[in-house]
């Protein structure tokens, strides 16, 4: 009883929808076999014309062509389903065709009869002209369409992953929505590669066509002659009928679903269905329809024309016109503004006519208004507080907010960031327009307006809107006008990291440390390092872009080491050694083996007595430190072309020395010591620093 309940629960719980691919295909390969009655041949014919009319009409209400994924799918099972169908009426038609017009079903005879006045000579024309469009026009351009798509969007993917990395570094987006936008990508070229090779299915599909109407017709003459004693006139006229009417019933549904492909392939990507799109594009502009209302009506006046036919049309569209121009003047009709409200009473001067330095600003020209204004929902807003919280989240502390104010000193389209009210960055932005950046190679040149990327300097053009996907497909990396602000925004973050950690951020850092561990806080601060103190060693580790969201760790090796040393750079490089496993993963991922530059024997000994002098008052020899920055520029630079990571590794006495020495040539040069990589690690030596020195 038991197995009977677990079994009917079973198939009770069965998703029929997984079922409905194998039927399918099952009763496409079992009507190849069996011989089928013209009833259901009736039933089969109108099933395949009713999927053809709703492949068509998911193809004109899509959005993007990516919503209708399965389609080269569905293309192959339609294209099989066809040729299924032409072999099963093909034996009907052969072994009863003898016995009428109606020996294949009533759908045959129907577009046998009915569609070409049943003379098989127009049945004939007919037949080879739907043939020849759908093989030579409609196919073949969609072929050619999906093929080149498929190829242009293989050479567009590193610039749209890039768009992507973009997004998520500057906080726009989460990992799970980069992801999802990966697979999207993948997908595109799928889809595009399976149209390509889907179009040849149907290219097929009208060479089968006409090779079976050959065949029918052959045949039914030799059976009909020879074995049913019919006459020659008898036979050419019952099977070529049966034949054209097979044809017929086929090739209408094959050329409808070339159709739904060529639209597929050829649509760009909108928020809109091809209807909408149509409508807007082509019959919104009163200006055209007026001028063509004008040549139709030129055309309808001129002797021997049809006057009804372009007068009548003529009339329409200036009717269209006319109520589309008068939308378009009640559209811009503004109400009338209020007076500007008076001024309040100027009172005495205070103290709230102090001017205030904003931590972190930004400063926009008039036309980059709307990008942040709230009341419109500027978007330039929504990406800095993704900027706050993904800085807050790689670096270990809160960023203060940002002020936005406008600034009509600025250009209609420049902004400036400033850090403690000092400019920091100055770009423009084309809001509207978006930024096409070229990564080093690309396919073709864009028409626009020629810059750079304000954030890295890279050659750039601002394109329309209407060019995107273009510039997509060539390679370029397209981004709007408030990415290019907020890129911008969140290099400047990363970069003056220290700048921003003030002692009201460490003592909010502190505070919510204390919250887990309370005990940490109460011994270090003030009882062994001020707070002060502790400021200067955070800001220590920010200006080498080592992060401090392992504050337990950092505070654990300050109580250690606190006790016995004041030294700010003592204290820096007890925590750097402290976070030496998260320093090393930051630069090297997961890799056991460390490339790195290492110094010269020579140059380490003469280092070391220059740091050893510089405690004491001395320093490097200008020609020995203009040698080591010229070398350390070459070797960073052909580390970054063999694709590694600059690393400079030094013993602990140097590495304070040297990173800010080498800095100023070098600035995304990390200089680690031996005592911050972990014993689990293998070095290997790349470069040396000062061999021909």
């Amino acid at each position: 009883m038991n197995a009977r309940v677990d079994s009917a629960g079973f198939f009770a719980n069965w998703d029929l929808k997984r079922l409905a691919g194998p039927i399918l295909v099952v009763m496409i390969l079992a009507m190849m076999i069996l011989p089928l009655p013209p009833f259901l041949l009736d039933l089969l014919f109108t099933f395949n014309i009713a999927v053809a009319m709703i492949v068509l009409l998911i193809s004109l209400y899509l959005s993007k062509p990516l919503d209708f994924a399965v389609f080269p799918t569905v293309l192959l099972l339609t294209t099989l389903l066809r040729l299924a169908l032409n072999v099963a009426s093909t034996r009907v038609v052969l072994l009863e065709g003898h016995t009428g017009p109606d020996a294949a079903g009533k759908v045959i005879e129907a577009f046998g009869h009915f569609l070409v006045g049943g003379n098989y000579a127009v049945g004939i024309v007919v037949f080879a002209i739907l043939v020849l469009i759908n093989f030579v026009v409609i196919t073949k351009g969609a072929g050619r369409i999906a093929e080149v798509a498929a190829r242009f969007t293989l050479d567009a993917m590193p610039g749209k992953q890039m768009a992507i990395d973009a997004d998520l570094n500057t906080g726009l987006i989460g990992e799970d929505e980069a992801r999802k936008r990966r697979a999207v990508i993948a997908l595109e070229a799928e889809f595009y590669g399976a149209m390509d090779g889907a179009s040849k299915f149907v290219r097929g599909d009208a060479v089968a066509g006409i090779m079976i109407m050959l065949i029918n017709i052959v045949g039914g003459l030799a059976i009909g002659v020879l074995q049913h004693d019919l006459t020659l006139s008898q036979a050419l006229s019952n099977y070529t009928l049966l034949t054209i009417g097979d044809g017929l019933v086929a090739q209408i549904p094959a050329l409808v679903i070339s159709t739904a492909a060529g639209i597929v392939v050829s649509r760009v990507s909108a928020d809109q269905d091809i209807g909408q799109q149509i409508v807007e594009q082509m019959f919104m502009n009163p200006q055209v329809l007026y001028i063509t209302a004008a040549i139709l009506g030129l055309m309808g006046i001129i002797p021997g024309m049809p006057h009804f036919a372009f007068l009548l049309l003529a009339g329409g569209l200036v009717w269209i016109a006319n109520n589309i121009a008068k939308n378009q003047r009640a559209a811009k009709t503004v109400t009338e503004q209020t007076p500007p409200p008076t001024p309040p009473e100027q009172l005495d001067v205070s103290w709230d006519d102090v001017g205030r330095v904003d931590t972190l600003g930004l400063e926009v020209g008039y036309r980059l208004i709307p990008l942040v204004d709230r009341m419109q929902d500027g978007e330039l807003l929504r990406r800095i507080r993704g900027i706050r919280k993904k800085f807050a989240q790689d670096m270990g502390f809160l960023v203060a907010p940002v002020h936005i104010r406008d600034n009509l000193e600025l250009r209609p389209n420049g902004y400036r960031i400033t850090v403690k009210g000092v400019e920091m960055g100055r770009g423009e932005s084309q809001a509207g327009q978006f930024l096409a950046i070229n990564p080093g190679r690309v396919l073709g040149q864009l028409p626009g307006t020629p810059t750079k990327d304000p954030t890295f300097g890279l050659p750039a053009v601002w394109i329309d809107a209407s060019l995107r996907e273009q510039a997509q497909t060539y390679g370029y990396t397209v981004v709007d006008a408030g990415t290019v602000v907020a890129t911008h925004l969140s290099q400047i973050l990363q970069a003056h990291a220290a700048d921003l950690l003030g002692r009201e951020e460490v003592q909010q850092l502190l505070d919510h440390i204390g919250k887990e561990a309370p005990k940490l806080i109460e011994d270090l601060v003030p009882a062994i390092l001020p707070l002060g103190t502790l400021q200067r060693v955070l800001q220590g580790l920010l200006e080498e872009g080592v992060p401090i969201r392992d504050m337990r760790s950092i505070l654990e090796v300050l109580t250690e080491h606190g006790v016995r040393t004041k030294n700010i750079d003592e204290l820096t490089a007890a925590a750097r050694v402290g976070l030496g496993r998260a320093i090393i993963q930051d630069i090297y991922q997961n890799a056991v083996e460390l490339q790195v530059i290492a110094l010269d024997p020579t140059l380490e000994h003469m280092l070391t007595q220059a740091a050893i002098s510089e405690s004491q008052g001395a320093g490097l020899e200008p020609s020995l430190a203009e040698k080591l920055l010229t070398q350390t520029g070459r070797l960073v630079q052909e580390q970054e072309n063999r694709g590694l990571p600059p690393v400079l590794l030094v013993p602990a006495v140097l590495r304070t020395l040297l990173s800010r020495f080498l800095r100023r040539v070098a600035p995304q040069l990390k200089v680690l010591s031996h005592a911050e990589v972990p014993d689990t690690k293998t070095i290997k030596v790349t470069a040396v620093l000062g061999a021909s020195a």
